[in-house]
This record gives C-alpha cells, sequence and structure tokens, in this order.
C-alpha cells in the first residue's frame, strides 16, 4: 500500500539542520549513529536500524546506547540489527525498509559530509530511489541533491543560491530554463564541466532531462 506521508532517513554524516519536521503521516528511520542525532533533535524515530558500528563515536557518554537497549527490550520490532559484513550500507537497507512499507517519497538528513565514499554511495541511493519509481533528496542546511530521469523539475522564483548537474551515465540530454545560463537540449557528458555552477536569478527555474538522468545539486546562496 502506498503511503501519503514521506520517510525521514537520519544518517550518521554531518548534520548541519537544526530542526527537521515530522508530519504524522512520515516514518523515520534512524540509521546507526543517526539515532543520536534524533535524541539531539527530540525525534522519536520508528525504527532504529544498522550494525551500530558508528554509535560509539557520537555517544561519548553511553546514553544513547543504553536508551537502545531499553528500546529494544521494550519494543524489539522497532530495532533492525544489521551484520558489520555485508553487500549494502545501512543507509541503502534504510530505503528499502521504507519502500517495503509503502512509502515513495525519501529525505535523508546526515547523509552527506564525513567520508566521501559515503556521500558518494548515498547518491547511488538516489539513483536506486529512482529506478524503483520513488523520490529522493539528501537534505542539508547548505542544499540538496536529487536524481532526475528523463523528467521536468522546476523551482520556485525565491530561490537563490547555485545549480548543477552531472550525468548519472556517460551523457545527458538537458535543457534549463529561467536562470543566469540557459541550455536547448544540450547533451552533457561525464568528461567534462559544463552543467556546474548555474545561477537563480529570480524567476521559476527549470530543468528537463530529455535522455538519461542526472545528479542534481542545489546549494542555497549564503546568508
Amino acid at each position: 500500500m502506498e503511503r501519503t506521508g514521506k520517510c525521514i532517513v537520519m544518517a550518521a554524516g554531518d548534520l548541519t539542520v537544526s530542526q527537521i519536521p515530522v508530519g504524522e503521516e512520515d516514518l523515520c528511520i534512524a540509521v546507526d549513529g543517526g539515532y543520536e542525532y534524533c535524541r539531539m533533535l527530540g525525534l522519536h524515530p520508528h525504527y532504529i536500524l544498522g550494525d551500530f558500528d558508528s554509535l560509539p563515536a557520537f555517544d561519548g557518554s553511553g546514553e544513547a546506547a543504553q536508551q537502545l537497549d531499553e528500546i529494544r527490550t521494550r519494543t524489539p520490532q522497532r530495532v533492525v540489527t544489521l551484520p558489520p559484513e555485508k553487500d549494502e550500507t545501512d543507509t541503502f537497507a534504510a530505503l528499502k525498509l521504507g519502500l517495503s512499507l509503502g512509502y515513495q517519497e525519501f529525505c535523508i538528513y546526515g547523509g552527506m559530509g564525513g567520508r566521501l565514499e559515503h556521500t558518494i554511495a548515498n547518491i547511488q541511493c538516489l539513483r536506486y530511489l529512482k529506478e524503483q519509481g520513488a523520490a529522493g533528496y539528501l537534505m542539508d542546511g547548505t542544499g540538496m541533491v536529487l536524481v532526475a530521469k528523463e523528467e521536468k523539475i522546476s523551482f520556485r522564483p525565491s530561490l537563490e543560491g547555485y545549480l548543477s548537474l552531472f550525468p548519472a551515465g556517460e551523457e545527458a540530454v538537458v535543457s534549463i530554463e529561467n536562470m543566469k545560463y540557459e541550455l536547448r537540449e544540450r547533451t552533457l557528458v561525464n568528461t567534462d564541466t559544463l552543467g556546474v555552477s548555474n545561477e537563480f536569478i529570480g524567476k521559476k527555474a527549470s530543468v528537463t532531462v530529455h535522455r538519461g538522468a542526472v545528479v542534481v545539486i542545489v546549494s542555497w546562496a549564503e546568508e
């Protein structure tokens, strides 16, 4: 059954937001050390998932680990313990859990920063969600990342900052409208930097992906 709310995934990368809105229809999954972030923000995750190798680095006092043990005893169905040696990341497993519960929109916080390979893996997770017919966003206090595949996405006129596009494969054909630099059915390839650092100009901008898929990175303007 498809859910009307969104799935909020709290990962263990850099956290650059001070609050995260969670609606009644939303599902919240804490991934490993992301559970400590949930505690910091006053969030009560529906599920806590991971091999919990990163939790000690976040939880110097041991309080989070103790609380996790209490939750595991009281409501064991909320804690999903994964083996440390596996073929997918904890965040990937959290997304699969959300999909299995019927969610089609995913907001991943704490999914960037830290080790570069984890950020790249989370971008690959966005591509996985797109292939499943779901929408995924890496959310950050400085911007967001999403994947667009043969579709048109629009941005509100009040948005300020920069937009960058990177082909998710060898190449992609895109059009950009109402931005500082416009493109008309231009082919982006993964061996140049043509799609980097476009600028919003106070108009309703749009990106149309005619063929292929692109990684879209939006960087908010610094206040």
